[in-house]
Formats: C-alpha cells, sequence, structure tokens
C-alpha cells in the first residue's frame, strides 16, 4: 500500500469525521473525497520540486526516471505536472471549480498512466526503494481518476430499486 493512498484514505476519513462533527462543508462523502484528493495532490506535487539532494521523500530526479523514454524534456515535464497538481487541487477546494478540476484531474492521471507503467515495468527505483509493483500502480490511478470525476459530480450513486 502507497504512502499517497494511506494520505488519501487518512484525509478522507478525517474530513468526513469533522462532517459528522458538524462542519457542513464535509457533510457528504463526496465532497470529503474531493478534499481528500487536493490534500494527496499538495503531497505527491511537492515530490517535483524537490531537489535530488532530499532523500526523506520522492524528489524531482525519482519523477524523472519514471518519465517514458519517448516523452521530450522530462525535466520539465516533471515540473508542468507538479503545477498542474497544485493548481488542481486548489480547483477541487473550490465549490466553483471542483467540476473542471475533476474532469482535468481525471485526464492528468491518464495521460500520467504510460509513466507508471513504464517506472513498474522498467523496474525504475523510486526514493531509494524498489519499484512499486504494476498491480498496485494501475489500480491506485484507476482510484484516483474516479475519485476525481466523482468529486466533479460526474459518476453519480444510483439508487437501489427494490422490486
Amino acid at each position: 500500500m502507497s504512502v499517497t493512498f494511506i494520505v488519501l484514505v487518512v484525509a478522507a476519513l478525517g474530513f468526513r469525521l469533522l462532517g459528522a462533527a458538524g462542519i457542513s462543508r464535509f457533510a457528504t462523502w463526496q465532497v470529503s473525497a474531493g478534499h481528500a484528493l487536493a490534500v494527496m495532490l499538495a503531497v505527491t506535487a511537492a515530490a517535483h520540486f524537490v531537489p535530488e539532494s532530499v532523500t526523506v521523500m520522492p524528489n524531482h530526479a525519482d519523477l524523472v526516471r519514471m518519465v517514458p523514454p519517448f516523452v521530450p524534456f522530462p525535466g520539465f515535464v516533471v515540473y508542468l505536472t507538479g503545477v498542474l497538481e497544485v493548481l488542481g487541487a486548489a480547483g477541487l477546494v473550490l465549490a466553483s471549480t471542483r467540476r473542471a478540476a475533476g474532469i482535468c484531474l481525471a485526464a492528468l492521471f491518464a495521460l500520467m498512466l504510460p509513466a507508471n507503467i513504464y517506472a513498474a515495468v522498467a523496474d525504475v527505483p523510486f526514493n531509494g526503494g524498489a519499484a512499486t509493483p504494476l498491480w498496485e500502480r494501475i489500480p491506485e490511478q484507476v482510484l484516483y481518476i474516479g475519485i476525481a470525476l466523482w468529486a466533479a459530480g460526474l459518476v453519480a450513486r444510483r439508487p437501489v430499486r427494490v422490486s
């Protein structure tokens, strides 16, 4: 289980507990999950800008190694995706931009999937450790896409009909 997944789950539970305590902003799982995804993105985006000399967390060099060889300017792409993650996180917490942010983040997560696949298949080490296995990377990426679309209001819970 990855640190990013743990951050997502703990943040979602924390926001939902705030909702149960009476903070109306977090009254639903949908909004709480969107805010939790924003927290997760703030954490992951930080790695895009951390210098290689920092070894207590993933850094820019780790992420550059994940970029498939067919992608030009990998260093720039890592900085760009970090900026997009920060903007997406900010967009998720604002109700007026949540829909657009969720859609854009779902697209971003889909576009970043080849880097995750490449890193797993090419056995690219991450933060000094072993590469994250493909069986873990793909389901997590699909989960993040789903949460982004749910936060955007595009994935609705359907009522169960009893006949």
